[in-house]
């Protein structure tokens, strides 16, 4: 996961750790009510300090729009990627047996082409949004896994339908670390704890999924191996088939209905200050507020850091430097010593949950196959 933009400043701060370590003592976000003053990641340096006095600027003028009808929007939204990276890991799970019993081969091949695509949709997607911005990863990942979706309901094979599978994965790996910088880019500091409770879509995936399946598993498979052929085996498409199209559904509503506002700090980050500002507009105009932020106010600290004459020609470019993947994306999240603290134990939780959720959806539906064969 890959939130080098989103992150930088995000975090609510307390007005004294902002006077000491900040330039702009003044600009900060207000305490959440829930959580308190947190404890700021980049209070010992950061290696872009007017990237980090511009996102603490742009982390103001959101939190003095507060929270309205464009983030409770965007809470459904973002919602969808939850959704989907709960639903589509579970199929492998869900369609293993009557898919061993009709195409023969070793269950846990199924699991693995699965887990390969959302390995590389995450480091893709993950990084691709900090390079060429969060719109299109936010509405790319989620057709992506819908149109490989309804497809694999078709699979001729089992190479196909891994090939497929895999597919679904590529874009389900990017949901949640694009659809999570984007809650975080837009959501006030005082309300940033809802990234927490958007795993009720999760949940709701879960559930859904499962609901689906129980019919039609259970009465449109074959009994065993023995003469399993495709038409009297069509529950675990039919099942492919709903999903692929719920997923799709969503997508349409998304693209269509939903217009995301591209992020402000990502395009601070790659020089483009007047639109950052724009954004902020809009944002307070759809929640019925306005802002007082000016272009002149967001290039300030370029102006005080590296001299009065140095903004009209410079531009600061923590990001999408040329567009390219580097190594730089990945230096940012470990920038200061609190900061690799921090990555490194987000990345060992995950790693578990990761472990923990893999081997309940595919290793004990894999031991429910192998007792069936013995």
């Amino acid at each position: 996961m890959s939130e080098s933009a989103s992150s930088i400043g995000a975090e609510p701060r307390s007005k004294s750790a902002d006077s000491v370590s900040s330039p702009f003592p003044d600009v900060f976000p207000d305490t959440s009510p829930i959580t308190g003053p947190a404890i700021d990641l980049y209070e010992d340096g950061y290696n872009d300090p007017v990237y980090q006095a511009k996102a603490r600027i742009l982390n103001h003028a959101i939190q003095d729009i507060g929270m309205g009808r464009y983030q409770w929007y965007l809470f459904v939204v973002t919602g969808f990627g939850w959704f989907a990276d709960s639903v589509w890991p579970l199929l492998s799970g869900l369609i293993l047996t009557p898919v061993v019993n009709e195409f023969h081969f070793n269950g846990p091949f199924l699991s693995l082409a699965s887990n390969l695509g959302l390995l590389v949709g995450a480091v893709f997607w993950g990084l691709g949004c900090d390079i060429w911005g969060r719109r299109w990863s936010f509405n790319v990942t989620l057709f992506i896994a819908g149109i490989f979706g309804l497809a694999s309901g078709g699979a001729p094979s089992f190479v196909a339908l891994a090939s497929l599978i895999a597919m679904v994965g590529v874009g389900v790996g990017g949901n949640m670390p694009v659809d999570s910088a984007v809650f975080l880019d837009f959501v006030p500091g005082s309300h940033q704890y809802l990234l927490t409770i958007l795993s009720i879509w999760w949940c709701l995936g879960q559930l859904l999924s499962s609901l689906v399946a129980w019919p039609l598993i259970a009465n449109y498979s074959c009994a065993s191996a023995s003469d399993c052929t495709k038409s009297n085996n069509m529950g675990w498409r039919y099942l492919l088939l709903i999903l692929g199209g719920i997923t799709l559904f969503l997508w349409a509503i998304r693209f269509f209905i939903f217009t995301l506002l591209e992020s402000p700090r990502f395009l601070s980050g790659i020089g483009r200050d007047a639109d950052a500002v724009e954004i902020i507009h809009k944002l307070a105009k759809f929640n019925g507020k306005t802002s007082t932020l000016t272009v002149e106010e967001l290039e300030a600290p370029g102006r005080t850091m590296t001299g009065s004459g140095a903004s009209s020609g410079v531009r600061y470019k923590i990001l999408s430097k040329s567009s390219t993947y580097g190594t730089g994306h990945i230096k940012a999240l470990f920038a200061t010593p609190k900061m690799a603290w921090s990555t490194s134990l987000l990345i060992a939780i995950w790693g578990v949950i990761g472990l923990a959720s893999t081997l309940y959806n595919n290793f004990l539906p894999y031991l429910w196959v192998f007792k069936q064969d013995i």
